[in-house]
């Protein structure tokens, strides 16, 4: 992607899949001319990491975009254009967007409008104010077919809005998201067929979980609790539900293995059970009710290269 398409812009890229989007962006081997990293306030504290990331990579443009604010999307779509004087836009990624957990019990109608206001209105109001730019990446490029190095929209998407699948909705409802992200999918679904013939590619991707502030570990503790007391088992075991910690024997204060040759005092101390922060004893307290099984498990030495043999004793 990044090999081919000249010019990229991705909202909501403060932090997140849409930051990292950017950080890959600007270091692969062949980056885009332009990348255009937008957010409610890139100026402000919550974009520090972004600022951070622009000053290391000219190609990095912050622009302000405010994806369920016309004004805001508008004035973007004026600096984006600035920037690329007659090239056009050739990629734009629909990544903005919010989660909610609300049940059948627990939404309410404003919970439910915000979520489509940002998950579906916003892109669609997006891609109607940049479409002027990817018409005319398309019409340029002199490329035939739909192809992100032409013009193209992807929108961040999940598996969790497919009406086929219907996944897993006892355990997460999430009725909001799951609702928005449907409409969503549909409205791709529907770019698609319009602007086909513009030669403009429209297709939504599901990136799977990721560890962001929307994507935290905390979003599986419903999930894990419904687990426990739905299987139908008795006591705690990993068929029923349960978390494993990968921990390390050098974490162990009883046998304190090998520190003349490998002190490593930061590992090891974050690695003790007895340490402050001993997540898996903390967790056993937390899940005592819910019987959810927590543990640390002694990985070994890995493959990665992260950790080295040690000389044998």
């Amino acid at each position: 992607m990044a090999a081919l398409a000249r010019s990229v812009l991705v909202t909501g890229s403060s932090r997140g899949i849409g930051l990292e989007l950017v950080r890959q962006l600007a270091a692969s081997p062949r980056p885009p001319q332009h990348i255009f990293a937008t957010c409610r306030d890139p100026k402000g504290p919550r974009g520090k990491a972004l600022q951070e990331l622009a000053a290391q990579h000219s190609s990095i443009k912050l622009v302000q975009l405010d994806t369920v604010n016309l004004l805001s999307i508008q004035g973007a779509m004026q600096a984006v254009g600035y920037h690329l004087k007659d090239q056009g836009l050739n990629l734009l990624i629909n990544n903005a967007g919010i989660s909610s957990h609300a049940t059948l019990r627990s939404l309410d109608s404003r919970e439910m409008l915000d979520v489509f206001a940002t998950n579906v209105v916003g892109p669609l109001q997006v891609v109607k104010e940049f479409l002027p730019l990817l018409e005319q990446a398309a019409q340029d490029t002199g490329k035939e077919g739909l192809s992100c190095s032409r013009a193209a929209v992807i929108n961040i998407s999940t598996k969790l809005g497919s009406i086929g699948l219907c996944l897993r909705v006892p355990e997460a409802p999430m009725y909001p998201y799951r609702a928005s992200k449907a409409a969503q999918n549909m409205v791709t679904r529907c770019l698609a067929a319009e602007l086909q013939d513009k030669g403009i590619l429209v297709v939504a991707i599901h990136p799977g979980w990721v560890k962001t502030d929307m994507g935290t570990e905390e979003e599986f503790l419903p999930l894990l609790e419904q687990a426990a007391q739905d299987m139908g088992k008795e006591g705690v075991s990993c068929s029923r539900a349960a978390v494993i910690n990968i921990s390390t024997k050098l974490g162990s204060i009883g046998l304190c293995l090998r520190v003349p040759e490998a002190p490593m005092y930061p590992y090891r101390a974050s690695k003790s059970r007895k340490a402050p922060v001993s997540f898996s004893e903390r967790e056993e307290m937390t899940f005592s009710i819910p019987c959810t099984l927590s543990s640390n498990v002694k990985g070994g030495c890995g493959a990665e290269g992260e950790m080295q043999p040690m000389p044998e004793a």
